[in-house]
């Protein structure tokens, strides 16, 4: 809608509107009607006698970034652009801004509010300084850019996302390159939270629509019965790393709006029969889990401009006996061709507890153990620690 202020005669007004101004809660607005235009006289817009000027009310809405993050703790950055921007009245509503003011000035606020909402959505976080320095022309080209750093994604609280190791940064370059990647390695070396980082930053730079994210629904080693609730409930817990991953990469408010609208999907194994994925980066999880016919049946839903990340770790597989991993059959059979590639990762890459790197070697030391006895003819020990001492006798017998 287009707002005229122009010297009138008060004569020609036919209505006074009554309006309360939100700076200094004066009530004077006058309104009038001539032809098909609406003018007004309002006290910050008055100009001298015979000038006329165009006032424009513009909606800008925030889509890409979390409208929290974006106003800051109790509105502090909306006040902030309040105060750089006098000449306009800007007023948040949701995730939309709706400002008043001339074309020049709202031209350069235009400017100003993509590269904020720029900012906001890389960062996750939006800070008065950072408002400051790209309002007053001295930011957006930064020092040194996210790809010289290595940094994938921001997290929440505005910290890099980056890959710590070689074996990580091949991770990375593989997924840029080829369209499907493997990779495998032990608990703790990233390979789940590298792949999401990489997932999220194609769904902000809009290089994928969606992010489909799953994993087999199989019990580490125990059974745990009927579990209670709908189905979501039921298969969350399952799925539970994974949300542990988003949460630190996307502000809550924004990550349940993609849940929401299924741009962000997370679901079993189960349920991807007969789906055909297009425009997404789709993530299979605990790989080793699967049956040789169900990661087939994974691997063959790839649609057009889609890439997929399988990982897995050969040490944990928590399938039956005698039952092959699909993981190991695929990696064998996959191995070469053109467009996948494969990424190994060792105890070298853990970047969690030093512990974790120590309790890997212990049982890679008692695999190695368990292998060398069974090319041997032999049986392995049990385990590699020492024996319980047993109490010296002391003359007394047991009963039997």
């Amino acid at each position: 809608m287009y707002f005229v202020t122009s010297n009138v005669n008060f004569a020609h007004v036919k209505r006074v509107m009554r309006t309360r101004d939100t700076r200094d809660n004066t009530h004077r607005c006058f309104v009038f009607r001539r032809s098909t235009s609406i003018f007004f006289i309002h006290p910050y817009t008055a100009l001298p006698l015979g000038t006329t000027t165009h006032m424009i009310e513009k909606h800008f809405v925030i889509e890409e970034a979390d409208p929290i993050v974006f106003y800051g703790p109790s509105n502090a950055n909306l006040r902030m652009l309040r105060a750089l921007c006098p000449k306009l009245r800007i007023v948040g509503r949701g995730n939309v801004l709706k400002v008043m003011g001339n074309e020049e000035d709202m031209a350069e606020f235009e400017e100003f509010f993509t590269r904020l909402e720029q900012h906001c959505t890389r960062h996750n976080v939006l800070t008065e300084e950072t408002i400051l320095e790209i309002v007053k022309g001295r930011s957006g080209t930064e020092t040194q850019t996210d790809a010289d750093r290595g940094t994938i994604v921001y997290s929440t609280g505005g910290k890099p996302i980056a890959p710590r190791t070689e074996n990580q940064k091949r991770l990375v370059e593989a997924f840029q390159h080829h369209d499907m990647v493997f990779a495998i390695g032990p608990a703790g070396t990233g390979k789940t939270y590298v792949a999401i980082a990489l997932a999220v930053k194609a769904l902000k730079n809009k290089e994928a629509r969606k992010i489909i994210l799953s994993r087999p629904a199989v019990e580490a080693g125990e059974k745990l019965g009927f579990l209670p609730g709908d189905m979501k409930e039921k298969i969350d817990p399952y799925l539970q790393p994974l949300y542990d991953a988003l949460q630190e990469m996307i502000p809550a408010a924004k990550l349940q709006e993609y849940m929401d609208q299924n741009v962000i999907q997370i679901a079993p194994l189960a349920f991807m029969r007969g789906r055909t994925l297009n425009d997404a980066v789709v993530i299979l999880d605990e790989a080793q889990n699967t049956t040789s016919m169900q990661l087939k049946m994974f691997l063959t839903r790839m649609g057009w401009n889609t890439k997929m990340i399988i990982t897995g770790d050969r040490t944990q597989i928590d399938l039956p006996p005698r039952t092959v991993s699909g993981l190991v059959e695929a990696v064998r059979l996959l191995d070469g061709i053109p467009g996948i590639a494969m990424v190994e990762l060792t105890k070298a890459d853990i970047v969690r507890h030093k512990l974790v790197q120590r309790i890997v070697d212990a049982y890679e030391r008692q695999q190695a153990l368990r292998e060398a006895a069974a090319k041997d003819g032999g049986t392995a020990p049990a385990q590699d620690a020492p024996q319980a001492e047993t109490p010296e006798d002391d003359g007394q017998t047991s009963k039997p």
